[in-house]
């Protein structure tokens, strides 16, 4: 056994010399923390990805407000957000961040007889639902948008996110463009001072308890409204239509997004114009220090996105994400030189 610990130590040390220009890139694991909205796709690239050799990755769903949080104190070897940290966020931190894939948001409900996609709400009216203004599934307001639904006397539970959250930054944020009282009383952040409801841990703990409670409106990534296969509501969007949530209308709104002028990549694709957007549509983030302490380790970040951005959009189609354009992949690996250690950068993007 040590005979073979000895081969292997001695034919990575070759490796090294014969390029030693080229950071080390033989970390076995990577970690990473935050955002849930993406979680159900990091699962699926970091299985694909370990099958053809790469680093295994550990990734913990803690939300968007965690995983700031730990990149910050260095405790994993990247940050997941969903809430974009402004220019002035990051360089205080030393940080760059940078979009993996785009997403949608919807509220989902749990409701006798309505099914999937039946129930229609505005963005108004689902903020008075989350103040608390409208409290039951029969009030007028409802009932005047929905007159092919029989929609039952049953009170309103609403559900939110109990974490510092992505989802809620975007969701809450959307609510404040709807709403001039939402944005007053409430306002649009990760974390928020619900004016009513139950909080729920992750978009997983939000699914829980609506599915196990009847009357409840919460609202989640489309991944998990897909998965509990539970009702969800459709919203109207800046065109007055009702479009299905799903990777075609998400695209729709991410179409007109302007990437190059979004300085640190900060960009928010909200109630966006077109018939067929989804109104809660958003991209995910990834945090990485600057400058990295372990090369390896940072090499190994970014060879796993590099990676996921050359062979993972099956995988993100396949969950009703949508893949960030061939042009903005370009566009961030060019970014990524600017990832050093000791002043050089520790990994250099393939030509995909």
């Amino acid at each position: 056994m040590l005979k073979k610990v000895l081969a292997l130590a001695f034919m990575m040390s070759l490796a090294a010399c014969s390029n030693p220009d080229k950071p080390a890139q033989s970390a076995a694991k990577i970690s990473g923390a935050g955002a849930t909205f993406p979680a159900p796709l990091y699962t699926a690239w970091a299985g694909q990805y370990k099958t053809t050799g790469g680093a295994e990755l550990n990734y913990q769903a803690i939300g968007s407000g965690g995983g700031i949080k730990q990149i910050e104190a260095n405790t994993v070897d990247f940050g997941a957000t969903d809430k974009p940290l402004k220019p002035e966020e990051l360089d205080k931190a030393g940080l760059y961040q940078f979009p993996t894939v785009m997403g949608g948001i919807v509220p989902i409900v749990n409701l006798t007889g309505v099914e999937p996609g039946k129930l229609k709400l505005t963005g108004a009216l689902l903020a008075d639902i989350f103040l608390g203004k409208v409290t039951k599934w029969n009030d007028a307001a409802i009932a005047a948008l929905n007159l092919d639904v029989k929609l039952p006397a049953t009170p309103i539970t609403v559900v939110h996110r109990s974490d510092g959250s992505g989802t809620s930054f975007l969701f809450t944020t959307y609510l404040s463009s709807q709403s001039p009282e939402w944005q007053s009383k409430v306002g649009g952040s990760d974390t928020v001072e619900w004016p009513v409801g139950l909080g729920g841990k992750g978009n997983d703990g939000v699914a829980a308890f609506v599915k196990q409670t009847e009357g409840s409106i919460g609202y989640v990534e489309y991944a998990y409204a897909k998965k509990t296969g539970g009702a969800y509501a459709v919203l109207r969007n800046k065109a007055g239509q009702f479009p299905a949530p799903g990777g075609a209308s998400f695209a729709a709104a991410a179409a007109s997004a302007d990437w190059t002028s979004a300085k640190g990549n900060y960009l928010l694709l909200l109630d966006q114009p077109g018939e067929g957007t989804w109104p809660i549509t958003g991209a995910t983030f990834i945090l990485i220090h600057k400058e990295q302490a372990d090369a390896g380790k940072g090499a190994a970040v970014l060879k796993f996105f590099d990676w996921a951005y050359a062979k993972g959009d099956g995988n993100a189609s396949e969950l009703d994400y949508v893949p960030m354009p061939e042009t903005v992949k370009s566009m961030v690996r060019g970014q990524w030189s600017a990832i050093v250690a000791k002043g050089k950068p520790v990994y250099q993007p393939s030509a995909s």
